[in-house]
């Protein structure tokens, strides 16, 4: 599977605005167009995100907390995975798994020894995907009352 994580540029900007999510998995990640805004809203973040490709197509889009000074429950890091969607035209074919197994070494090579993320609660919730790669709940909850995970780094699946 040949997927990888570009810089969202002039040349691919409405093409990666353009991926969707099915309507039932809106509630949990929203659009790119929305993360992107949020980036900007909250630059105490430091959202480092990419584009997700698979070959030549842009398949999703990811997003992390860079290296930030945590503030629970607002701000979880240093390292969180903050955004993740994969296109519904794409889904089911292993991009969004291979694309945080990329994030994982993208910090752990930027010194970090854990990823943290989150997930909404309800039906179709991503909850048994990140489980999935290695990562388990800490018994934390962030500030809109979602479990927060964790994956070493060291262990990573």
């Amino acid at each position: 599977m040949v997927v990888c994580l570009r810089e969202i540029v002039d040349e691919n900007r409405d093409a990666v605005l353009a991926l969707r999510l099915p309507p039932e998995q809106e509630r949990f990640v929203g659009s790119v167009r929305r993360a992107l805004a949020d980036a900007a809203k909250f630059p105490e973040a430091k959202g480092w995100y990419r584009a997700i490709y698979a070959r030549d197509e842009p398949v999703g889009f990811v997003m992390v907390s860079w290296n930030i000074e945590p503030r629970p429950p607002d701000l979880i890091g240093p390292w969180f995975l903050w955004k993740l969607l994969i296109d519904h035209r794409c889904q089911g074919r292993g991009y969004g798994a291979e694309a945080v197994r990329q994030v994982m070494a993208v910090v752990r090579d930027a010194g970090a020894t854990e990823l943290l993320t989150s997930h909404a609660l309800g039906d179709g919730n991503p909850g048994g995907f990140y489980e999935r790669l290695g990562f388990e709940p800490t018994g934390e909850y962030d500030g809109n009352g979602e479990p927060v995970l964790r994956v070493s780094l060291g262990t990573a699946r």
